[in-house]
């Protein structure tokens, strides 16, 4: 579904991205973890087509996109979700509005067809009941499940998480989880960078250490876990355990 080839990037004179390969198949959900400053979001931000690559190359369905022309890279974006660390919901649009903006004005869905979806997404979601409420009247757990709808209101071929719950308080954090956690088992594609351990143990078909913009291991959430190859690995789960 998605490969990134000697994917590179740089600000500057700083390397954030290394060459990175990366196969991710249909319905197969990777959790990227790593130590803060190793590229995991400047990946997620290249493959969503939000910064423009150094060098390489990523490639969706084996059709190239990050150095294809304008409209290619259109398309393109129209096949990738993203949710990002803050919600960036439109605070003078209500829920259903955050929702049915981009089908309508992307996709030329008539405004009946948009809103039906976005009921759908709003009930998968678990927010039915908040359908004409205002994003600054909902808690930061149900603004981010609002953005997790809104991202899927475009149908995409790849979901990409890049810290959803770093800023939610803890008691928020479980039902943002829940609904990933349905995601995936409806067979999403889902690349997710993540702190947190025990949804990547539970939820990744494959988990990928990243440091210093390079992978530096990957496998089964239990072999990464339980006996890592890396010595860099190893320093970095031992953090986290102390």
């Amino acid at each position: 579904m998605l490969r990134t080839e000697g994917v590179q990037k740089r600000f500057g004179t700083l390397e954030v991205l290394r060459g990175i390969d990366l196969d991710v198949a249909r319905g197969e959900v990777i959790c990227v973890i790593g130590p803060s400053g190793s590229g995991k979001s400047t990946l997620l931000r290249c493959i969503a087509l939000l910064e423009p690559l150094t060098g390489g190359r990523i490639l969706i369905e084996d059709e190239l996109i990050a150095s294809g022309g304008r409209e290619l890279r259109r398309r393109a974006r129209a096949d990738i979700g993203m949710v990002f660390q803050q919600f960036n919901l439109w605070p003078h649009l209500t829920v259903i509005g955050n929702i049915v903006e981009a089908p309508i004005r992307v996709k030329g869905l008539r405004r009946d067809d948009a809103e039906a979806q976005a009921d759908a997404l709003l009930a998968k979601v678990g927010l039915t009941e908040k359908r004409n409420e205002q994003p600054g009247r909902l808690s930061g757990g149900q603004q981010q499940r609002v953005a997790i709808a809104r991202a899927l209101a475009m149908n995409p071929k790849v979901m990409l998480f890049d810290e959803v719950t770093s800023a939610l308080d803890p008691e928020l954090v479980r039902e943002v989880l829940l609904v990933m956690k349905q995601l995936a088992q409806e067979g999403m594609t889902m690349l997710v960078v993540t702190h947190e351990m025990g949804f990547a143990r539970e939820v990744a078909d494959r988990v990928v250490v990243m440091d210093q913009g390079q992978l530096v291991e990957q496998g089964p959430p239990q072999k990464v876990f339980s006996n890592p190859e890396s010595e860099r690995t190893k320093r970095f789960l031992n953090l986290l355990s102390t």
